[in-house]
């Protein structure tokens, strides 16, 4: 039988929650011993109302710690759960030779926190940025049953063996980006995404290879876009 975990599919699926909720705050999730995960509640969060969640990767090298200014003002402001895992080595395994540890870690992850709050399967995004924004944009393509917006910066690759459903995608590149050019990057994955039939929004910036404030702004509110209008 085929595992599709080798084609990076997760297996995770919305469940009601079987734990106590976490307080308001940042946890580190006790899953693993190594590099464990790491989440951000913010203060208002009821349990039992669905809640929007965004898993955020760190690039090549990278951490929790690093990462996760980029994204936690916008979560405790804007009340969405952040997720934050780490990779198992220094960067992500379909980096390094296809999908493998991370992906199971992911799947552990995600039900950790399934386990302890209602989310809203309407909104579940993956970001990242760099090798973050490739995996971001490689798992959450093969994961649309599950993923419905990601929000890839300064992603320098999309390797998806197995596309699956059709989440929202937003990616902002530096048009100064040495280390991931914009036109074997941004621009490629642009004219790969629109005519396969994906809602795409594309920005370019001039900015080099390195998170950009503004381009964060402009992903969450694509991310919520729909529920700001609705409030």
């Amino acid at each position: 039988m085929l595992n599709l975990s080798l084609l990076g599919r997760l297996a995770f699926q919305h469940a009601a929650p079987t734990k106590p909720a976490l307080p308001p705050g940042r946890h580190d999730l006790g899953l693993f011993d190594t590099r464990d995960y790491v989440l951000i509640v913010p203060e208002g969060i009821d349990p039992a109302r669905p809640t929007p969640l965004a898993v955020l990767f760190h690039g090549g090298g990278g951490s929790a710690e690093k990462i996760m200014p980029i994204l936690r003002p916008h979560a405790e402001a804007r009340g969405f759960l952040l997720l934050v895992p780490q990779s198992l080595f220094p960067t992500w395994d379909i980096v390094i030779a296809g999908n493998g540890p991370d992906l199971e870690r992911l799947d552990a992850g995600l039900a950790e926190v399934a386990a302890r709050f209602t989310l809203d399967p309407g909104h579940l995004a993956f970001a990242g940025h760099s090798d973050g924004g490739s995996y971001s944009l490689s798992t959450g393509l093969s994961n649309g049953h599950i993923v419905t917006h990601i929000l890839a910066f300064s992603a320098g690759f999309m390797t998806v063996l197995a596309q699956e459903g059709s989440p929202k995608v937003f990616i902002a590149h530096g048009q100064n980006d040495t280390q991931t050019p914009i036109a074997t990057a941004g621009r490629s994955h642009a004219a790969k995404l629109r005519p396969a039939g994906y809602e795409l929004t594309y920005v370019e910036h001039p900015g080099p290879h390195a998170s950009q404030p503004d381009m964060m702004k402009l992903g969450v509110d694509y991310f919520l876009r729909d529920l700001a209008k609705a409030g």
